[in-house]
């Protein structure tokens, strides 16, 4: 039997991916790659013999429900959680973990957002088996680092502690740092990025939450009682809300004392932004990425262009600039500008 589970945190907006992303088709459901796949199916991909499709755990919002289904037919309707609310990833994540816990108790349990790239997926499956191994035999959390490449201030850091082995101790959380810090982070070679992926066995992390955050654990002992009833959801809706909107990094990791990180390097993304998506596409000889089967570039260098593919489109002339059209809006804004978009987008 395969106790090892995994979670799917597919509730995000992805605001800053807009025109592409929107509130009502946010980017974890959308081919960002032009590959044929969304970024949720690839999700789902990446952990193909590690778990069985029934292990496959989605937790979104509600007006999502039926975008996941769609893309993910093999995956249970009792196994898609559905948040009344956005209340960050806490309460997300306590939610799914009552809910394994009731029918799997013993399940080892990786939790992963829905929207990141992975291109070595060879190495990916590999960390990850390393790390269920390393939780089954501890009452460790293991989060993952990616190798920093560059002074990045989007990211949060982890600090690890220079030990022995792959999977070392974390010895400090960082909040994003601004462009100095960066680069002595870089120059320490101990830190890593957060990427958000973690790995526990249930038991471990429900502890966690009873003793570090003991009034969400007391807002789904509540709704245990109706978990896998007709009730369950209409008790989710009531009381759901009555959960503080905090990350699980502050709500348990920054707090916690058996804490580890795998240091891994396996072609990461979050794909946080329309700059992230520009390094991950291949790039012509003047650093043009392009999506879109139609598309001429002249005299253009340093662009990311996302069109359609019944869309001909020509341009001319532009220097590190984003283009993206989808459902009859366009944008077209400086590369450099790209965190304004919110506000572009209201």
């Amino acid at each position: 039997m395969n106790i090892n589970h995994v979670v799917i945190m597919a509730g995000g907006i992805g605001s800053r991916f807009w025109p592409m992303s929107t509130t009502e088709h946010p980017k974890q459901f959308i081919d960002v790659l032009g590959c044929g796949r969304t970024l949720l199916q690839l999700t789902v991909e990446r952990f193909e013999g590690i778990v069985p499709a029934e292990n496959i755990w989605v937790v979104t919002s509600k007006r999502y429900k039926s975008l996941v289904q769609a893309q993910l037919p093999t995956i249970s309707e009792s196994h898609i959680l559905l948040e009344p609310c956005m209340r960050n990833t806490a309460p997300c994540i306590a939610y799914v973990s009552w809910k394994i816990k009731k029918n799997y108790p013993n399940a080892n349990v990786v939790v992963t957002p829905s929207d990141h790239i992975v291109t070595d997926v060879s190495e990916f499956k590999r960390v990850i088996i390393a790390s269920l191994d390393f939780v089954t035999r501890s009452e460790a959390i293991v989060t993952l680092g990616m190798k920093v490449l560059r002074p990045e201030t989007g990211y949060g850091y982890i600090a690890a502690a220079s030990e022995e082995g792959e999977i070392r101790r974390v010895k400090a959380f960082k909040e994003k740092p601004d462009l100095e810090t960066a680069k002595k982070y870089l120059q320490a070679g101990n830190y890593y990025w957060n990427a958000g992926l973690f790995i526990w066995n249930v038991k471990t992390i429900e502890m966690a939450f009873r003793f570090y955050q003991p009034k969400i654990a007391e807002i789904f002992d509540k709704i245990e009682i109706s978990m896998d009833t007709i009730s369950e959801q209409m008790d989710v809706d009531k009381i759901f809300p009555s959960c503080p909107s905090i990350s699980i990094d502050y709500a348990i990791m920054e707090k916690a004392d058996d804490i580890y990180v795998f240091p891994a390097d396996f072609g990461w993304s979050d794909l946080g932004t329309w700059g992230s998506l520009h390094n991950m596409l291949s790039q012509d000889s003047d650093n043009n990425a392009c999506v879109g089967s139609n598309l001429s570039l002249i005299e253009s260098k340093g662009c990311i262009i996302h069109m359609p593919e019944n869309k001909k489109v020509v341009i001319q002339g532009l220097n590190g600039y984003i283009v993206a059209e989808k459902d009859n809006t366009l944008l077209i804004c400086r590369l450099e500008d790209e965190q304004r978009i919110k506000e572009f987008s209201k």
